[in-house]
Formats: C-alpha cells, sequence, structure tokens
C-alpha cells in the first residue's frame, strides 16, 4: 500500500558531501516522523536522523554537526544532507516513516529498500 524508495547513495571522498532523498507513495493519508537508519559491515543498524512532522529533529552524535534531515510535506519525501563525510559513515542507509494510510487504521512503521553510501578515496 506504501513504499519508500531511497536515493541519491554513492561513492564519494572522504571530507566530500552527499544528498539522500527518501519519497513515499501509495495510498497515504498523511506522514508522521521521517528517519533515516544506517547498517555499516558487520553492524547493528542505527539511528542517524529524525524528523517529526513538527520539523523537530534528532540525530547521533556522530553526525551532529555535518548531517542535516529535512522533509518536503508536499512531497512526500525527505532528506539527508551529509557534509564532511568519513569512512566510518559508509553503509547501507534506509528510510523509515510512520505513516497513516487510507486503507489501514493506526500509524504504520514503513522502510524503503537501502541505497548504499561508500566513503573512500
Amino acid at each position: 500500500q506504501v513504499q519508500l524508495v531511497e536515493s541519491g547513495g554513492g561513492l564519494v571522498p572522504p571530507g566530500g558531501s552527499l544528498t539522500l532523498s527518501c519519497a513515499a507513495t501509495g495510498s497515504i493519508f498523511s506522514i508522521y516522523a521521517m528517519s533515516w537508519y544506517r547498517q555499516g559491515p558487520g553492524k547493528e543498524r542505527e539511528l542517524v536522523a529524525a524528523i517529526g512532522n513538527g520539523h523537530i529533529t534528532n540525530y547521533a552524535d556522530s553526525v551532529k554537526g555535518r548531517f542535516t534531515i529535512s522533509r518536503d510535506s508536499a512531497k512526500n519525501t525527505v532528506y539527508l544532507q551529509m557534509n564532511s563525510l568519513r569512512p566510518d559513515d559508509t553503509a547501507v542507509y534506509y528510510c523509515n516513516a510512520g505513516i497513516r494510510t487510507t486503507t489501514v487504521e493506526g500509524l504504520l512503521d514503513f522502510w524503503g529498500q537501502g541505497t548504499q553510501v561508500t566513503v573512500s578515496s
């Protein structure tokens, strides 16, 4: 009923910048919080950044001051602007959103398929 599609991943040198996008499509009534997670090789998936529908944001300590999460509600899209990238930022990045649909009651949790970000020279 709802799909999240990420884009913008790729290879970037240390110190570089990259912007990820995640667009939600389908039977959407409203979108509440949206967030980005990541999972590096051999590591647990971790929260990177989150943004509520009131634009309150939360960041992992490791990315504070370097990453910025934002959203365009009219486009059902969340972005992650990543600056000063480090090799440790290398991971698969996943989009997550809490969404009310037009077909099912309640707030549902959806995940994107993931997009690879590799920071390397």
